[in-house]
């Protein structure tokens, strides 16, 4: 018996109209991408191990694919290693490459290697797939793309300003209207992990924190106690956990809360001049909103972190997400090129337009004619045609065999073809074609002397 096909968890095979929905997104990304001068990079769809590991904390280091080697991998595991059966020990003998887990650590060893040919400041977009073993759900995959821009070569704020506005522009021309931009910054957790007593746990604490929305105030002061963190130091940070209020109520409440930080003040200036200069600016459709509890579990942001929410009403996880690393290059060896991103998340804003029902009617449209094949001599007529409509950039298709007309018109319906071209024996006679309209159910009758006419009509 032939084996049953199967796709491994987490991926997607992708149909023609679903193709055409993500293209629609691409699009509008790319475009905007191009409009505020990112330029293109792509880079490998895996790297050394040792570039991606320790980048992005220990559960991100959990979730990435490793590559065996190729070859008889396993005769350079010594014997007690294999017999130990420890697989942290085992593993960088066997495997010395893995799948990327996102785009930003491979833009920064991009950047350290082609520093010289580098213009800084550098606005980079990438659009490509990454991967990460998570436990698949709605909305989470193991595979799938990233849209990210990036600027490395400035620390000026304006950066950040800018990134919110691209993401205001991308939703506002997806129609995706009442996205709320979270923001925070992480030199505000540094500056609250140092007031309460916590700073040697700042990765523990931010990790924690980050869980908020997806276990709770409970299941966050349950994690931090386990990693350490002292009750004492769990009820100084209480005022992070009570209902977020207005921009002003927040950034009021860390005034109070940060007084003793310098770190934490800084972080607060810079959270300030963002939301102050984009008030001046105004958004067309999104939602700018402090978020204190955001933190990112990602070890090299630095500054300002972003995560994007979907319109109120939607149940989705975060549609995008970025923030300011000021030295994430420094890994690689080239120190002090601080830099700034965000990331749009592909599949997760293609479900909410789903969901929401925005995309155009005809995205899934590939082709506006079809002919009808009556036989040899009509067909060739159909065929000349086919050829006219296609060098006016009309997508336009013959049926390949003359079947029944009920066969063809079914497989028009099922294409979604908007318009139907018959040429019959009259239709040859009188040098014609006629065109129905399957939406309407009308017919109209053109010359085929004078195709442009018909083309002028679908334009």
């Amino acid at each position: 018996m032939a084996q049953k096909p199967s796709i491994p968890k987490g991926t997607r095979d992708f149909n023609p109209s679903e193709i055409a929905k993500r293209n629609y997104i691409f699009d509008i990304i790319k475009k905007n991408f191009q409009t505020y001068g990112f330029q293109p990079i792509e880079t490998p769809s895996f790297e050394n191990s040792d570039t991606l590991l320790g980048k992005y904390g220990e559960e991100g280091d959990r979730l990435i694919f490793k590559i065996l080697n190729s070859g008889d991998f396993i005769r350079k595991v010594d014997d007690a290693t294999y017999a130990d059966k420890n697989s942290a020990t085992i593993a960088p003998r066997i495997t010395e490459k893995a799948l990327r887990y996102d785009l930003t650590v491979p833009f920064a060893r991009y950047v350290v290697m082609h520093q010289n040919d580098i213009d800084f400041p550098f606005k980079r977009y990438q659009i490509q797939p990454v991967w990460r073993a998570d436990r698949p759900q709605k909305g989470r995959f193991r595979e799938f793309f990233q849209c990210d821009a990036d600027v490395v070569g400035s620390d000026s704020l304006l950066q950040e300003v800018e990134l919110i506005q691209l993401y205001d522009a991308v939703f506002s021309e997806l129609k995706l209207e009442g996205a709320t931009i979270k923001m925070n910054n992480r030199k505000i957790l540094a500056g609250i992990a140092e007031v309460i007593g916590a700073k040697d746990l700042l990765i523990d604490f931010t990790v924690a924190l980050d869980k908020l929305d997806k276990i709770g105030e409970d299941g966050v002061k349950k994690e931090m106690l386990a990693k350490g963190i002292s009750e004492e130091a769990i009820e100084k940070a209480s005022p992070l956990f009570l209902p977020q209020g207005s921009n002003e109520e927040q950034l009021q409440r860390l005034d109070a809360l940060l007084k003793n930080s310098e770190e934490g003040r800084k972080g607060l200036e810079e959270l300030r001049f963002i939301l102050e200069t984009i008030a001046v600016l105004g958004l067309q459709s999104a939602n700018l909103s402090i978020d204190v509890t955001l933190a990112r579990g990602l070890n090299y942001y630095t500054g300002a972190i972003f995560e994007v929410a979907a319109p109120e009403g939607v149940k989705m996880g975060s549609i995008g997400g970025g923030g300011r690393y000021d030295d994430l290059t420094g890994i690689f060896g080239l120190k002090n090129v601080s830099g700034v991103g965000i990331s749009f998340g592909l599949d997760r804003i293609y479900l909410v337009l789903e969901d929401l029902g925005l995309f155009p009617e005809a995205i899934d449209q590939s082709l506006q004619v079809l002919c009808v094949n009556f036989g040899d001599k009509e067909a060739m007529a159909a065929l000349k045609l086919v050829s006219q409509l296609r060098k006016s950039g009309v997508k336009a298709d013959i049926y390949p065999s003359s079947a029944k007309m009920q066969k063809q018109m079914k497989y028009a319906n099922n294409r979604n073809v908007p318009y139907v071209v018959l040429i019959g024996e009259q239709e040859l006679d009188e040098n014609s074609f006629v065109v129905k309209n399957m939406k309407e159910g009308t017919q109209e009758k053109y010359s085929l002397n004078k195709v442009l006419d018909f083309v002028n009509y679908l334009s």
